[in-house]
């Protein structure tokens, strides 16, 4: 049985578990620790009995800069995962859902209109996850990612922005059905 509490520095150097995934993106330590200081409500560790972390997420709270305020691109107040991830041996036994619901508890608490997250194309097993949850996908961001991991010669791998309203956003403003269709360059996205 897993236990869930938040980001501790001391939790990075038990993360291996977690970051060996190839779909898993790896960051320098001041990234975390950025993170801790900013947002240590969106950032919690689900823990086994003998300590190990054996999943992880990472988000914030922000909007777009203000010169974009007039841009069709401006994101108003929202939640943002930066990173959900669980080690093999503990996937499929609800982790990521609960770190995910803590996330969302997080956001709605600090007032968000939606949660949004990036996610690579060709992870149809992180799309369904999402979409089982209430996410859909609200746009295409052309190469995103720099690489990509099925196949090493393209030059890089879309990603699907996708959003999950909360309370906040009674009408679905920032809400997409047909997302899908809508393709954007990594420049256009905060």
């Amino acid at each position: 049985m897993a236990s869930f509490r938040r980001f501790r520095p001391d939790d990075l150097d038990k993360f291996s578990k977690c970051n060996l995934d190839p779909l898993t993106e790896t960051y320098d330590l001041s990234f975390y620790l950025q993170y801790f200081a900013k947002w240590p409500s969106l950032f919690q560790v689900a823990e086994d009995p003998s300590g190990n972390i054996i999943g992880y997420i990472m988000g914030k709270l922000e909007s777009s800069p203000d010169f974009f305020k007039y841009s069709e691109h401006y994101l108003p107040w929202h939640a943002h995962i930066t990173a959900l991830t669980v080690a093999p041996e503990a996937r499929r036994l609800g982790i990521g859902k609960i770190l995910t619901e803590n996330l969302e508890l997080a956001a709605e608490a600090g007032d968000a209109w939606f949660v949004d997250l990036f996610v690579r194309k060709s992870n149809t097993r992180a799309i369904n996850f999402y979409e089982s949850m209430g996410y859909s996908v609200y746009r295409v961001v052309k190469d995103y990612y720099g690489d990509n991991v099925n196949d090493p010669t393209a030059h890089g791998e879309d990603a699907y922005d996708m959003r999950k309203p909360m309370s906040r956003d009674k009408t679905l403003k920032h809400i997409r059905e047909d997302g899908r269709n809508h393709e954007v360059q990594p420049d256009n996205v905060f």
